[in-house]
């Protein structure tokens, strides 16, 4: 099925995705978006396997790869104890890690391919709803204006969308990040996440990020687990005491902290849980985090939104009409979303919580037994989303060509 009339609302790397693919697929694509120009919110983000193929078909993962930096392994600790040390190469066969990457950065490349592939961007436009006229679907904007009715709106509008019904819970703890300074004389190791922990209540992590719009030297994205329901409490007392717990918590960060001298030169990231029940509704498709959205713990994101937009044109060119199109869309997705829910629901506590039983089985017990085979290998496989094989049904394959060098952030 080709020609159709398609509203993307969100200009994210989800409705961006989707406009590159449906526009090659020969659909008329035009992206609303609420800003009044377009821009990426937030700091790093692992790249994985699984969005790397779906770069690597729209022709973008060498610039991707250019942009940001390798990532080989996981490494976390928490006290003297290692609890996290998963390795790419754990998983037999092709080549596999993944990119650390800012957001800005993979936003840019996704945006310049779409101004260079003709998709109108219509900005400063803030979405209220949408309706049903007949067989095509109408956009409501907050200003009381409707647009003229689409043969498909597709919601890539976050986990905060309008566009659907309200449903799961934002989670206890967030995140505060910042883009930093690689540092020249850094223990860090350019080509891997690291983390620290005190119990499940304080974590540290440093995510190499390679070289963002705008800067020119190598970045590295500094991120540091909060409750929500104590970000003004950490406003209130100032940085000071601030630094000190991380620097009690990570020695090394003190290199990272001493670039931080403002509140507003970091950003707290919210989280919700929640997968919505009924992702196709007639002449509309959610996907991404409208459809999913979870912690960040196993860093899927940006890749289970790229796999949804690939999912949906795929089943747009398998059908012969519209809603046939979107249900198998989300029908070739089902699975490996709710696997992956699951999956995030089960480990956020380990990472992210209050508790004290939890993380102690994390170092006594998990911790030591994770360092053998075939946990070594679960653990890649989990890390990159390949687990339950989801490239397979959808036509692409993890053993992409990879040609273009790779930024050392060090």
């Amino acid at each position: 099925m080709r020609g159709l009339d398609i509203a993307i609302a969100g200009c994210g790397p989800c409705g961006l995705a989707a406009a590159l693919l449906l526009h090659r697929g020969g659909h008329q694509v035009s992206l609303f978006e609420r800003f009044k120009a377009p821009q990426p919110i937030g700091s790093g983000l692992m790249l994985q396997p699984t969005g790397m193929a779906v770069l690597a078909k729209l022709g973008l993962l060498d610039a991707a790869l250019a942009r940001g930096s390798r990532v080989d392994r996981l490494f976390g600790m928490a006290g003297k104890r290692v609890v996290l040390d998963v390795h790419y190469a754990a998983m037999r066969g092709a080549a596999t890690f993944g990119i650390g990457i800012h957001r800005a950065s993979l936003f840019a490349i996704l945006h310049e391919a779409v101004l260079r592939a003709g998709i109108p961007v219509h900005s400063g436009r803030t979405l209220a709803g949408s309706a049903l006229l007949g067989k095509k679907r109408a956009l409501h904007f907050s200003d009381g204006q409707t647009s003229a009715p689409y043969d498909l709106v597709i919601d890539a509008l976050g986990t905060w969308t309008p566009l659907a019904p309200p449903t799961g819970r934002e989670l206890t703890y967030g995140a505060l990040w910042a883009s930093l300074d690689w540092p020249s004389d850094a223990t860090f190791d350019p080509h891997t996440l690291a983390q620290r922990y005190a119990w499940a209540s304080k974590m540290a992590g440093v995510l190499p990020i390679g070289i963002p719009p705008g800067a020119t030297t190598p970045k590295a994205a500094f991120f540091w687990s909060l409750r929500a329901d104590r970000l003004d409490a950490w406003r209130e007392a100032g940085l000071a005491p601030w630094k000190a717990e991380v620097a009690a918590l990570w020695p090394d960060c003190e290199t990272l902290l001493d670039q931080i001298h403002d509140p507003n030169q970091l950003t707290f990231a919210r989280y919700a849980h929640r997968t919505l029940a009924a992702p196709a509704e007639p002449a509309l498709a959610h996907i991404g985090d409208a459809w999913h959205s979870a912690s960040p713990q196993l860093g899927q994101g940006a890749n289970m939104a790229l796999l949804d937009a690939w999912a949906l044109a795929q089943g747009l060119g398998q059908e012969d009409s519209v809603d046939a199109g979107v249900r198998q869309g989300i029908r070739l997705r089902r699975r490996h979303v709710l696997t992956y829910q699951w999956l995030t629901a089960l480990f956020t506590p380990v990472y992210q919580s209050d508790s004290r039983f939890v993380p102690l089985i994390r170092d006594r017990l998990v911790g030591p037994l994770s360092k053998l085979w075939p946990a070594t290998a679960i653990q890649a496989s989990m890390v990159s989303g390949l687990v339950g094989n989801p490239l397979l049904p959808l036509g692409l394959d993890k053993a992409f060509h990879v040609a273009a060098p790779l930024v050392e952030a060090a």
